[in-house]
């Protein structure tokens, strides 16, 4: 059984940073896309249905980048896809254009020549009055920060590097924070793939 990784809506805790979410929504990521980072394609995520999918809200200049790519490289065989999503909306941290963006990431950070394997698309909000209908799907309640939009909302993203895991039939499974690092974030992936294997056994 194959299934799509993503993190989002209607959660219950599981820890301060990572949430354990509740599949018992109408709808699923499947009815959304985004257009890819040179903004000539619409890529509808229903291309992405019965896989794995991580889908992360990104800056450019941040090293976690190779941690990204080691896990796209490791469990790739498995139907697995990150999709990374920049947004400018924490700190400012992403003003560059679309068409900058891959050379930030080759160039500058995590730079020698760095070239995401995973796909990348262009930027969006993903709170406020302008965020995209995506992340208003995936997104959970939690306690409100300062930040730069407006309308303030309890289930916003609070900051670059979230993380959502979704389910085969395109339905969330969990979130994790901003803090919660790549390496932590596999081993959340691995364990829950180990128990889909043993659901199945």
């Amino acid at each position: 059984m194959i299934t799509v990784l993503t993190m989002m809506s209607s959660c219950y805790s599981l820890k301060i940073e990572t949430q354990v979410c509740n599949t018992a929504v109408s709808d699923t990521i499947h009815n959304y896309g985004v257009k890819t980072l040179n903004g000539t394609q619409f890529m509808p995520f229903s291309h992405y249905a019965g896989r794995h999918v991580l889908i992360v809200n990104y800056v450019g200049n941040f090293i976690c980048y190779l941690e990204l790519n080691a896990l796209q490289q490791e469990l790739r065989d498995v139907g697995f896809t990150i999709l990374g999503i920049p947004c400018n909306q924490f700190g400012m941290q992403e003003p560059g254009k679309n068409n900058e963006i891959l050379s930030a990431l080759k160039y500058v950070r995590p730079g020698n020549g760095f070239v995401p394997n995973f796909q990348l698309f262009e930027k969006v909000d993903v709170n406020g009055v302008n965020e995209h209908t995506l992340f208003t799907f995936l997104k959970v309640g939690h306690c409100l920060i300062k930040l730069f939009w407006e309308p303030l909302k309890i289930n916003d993203i609070k900051w670059n590097f979230e993380k959502f895991l979704v389910g085969p039939d395109g339905r969330p499974v969990m979130r994790w924070f901003p803090r919660v690092n790549v390496s932590e974030v596999r081993a959340d992936i691995l364990k829950y793939f180990h128990q889909l294997v043993q659901k199945a056994d």
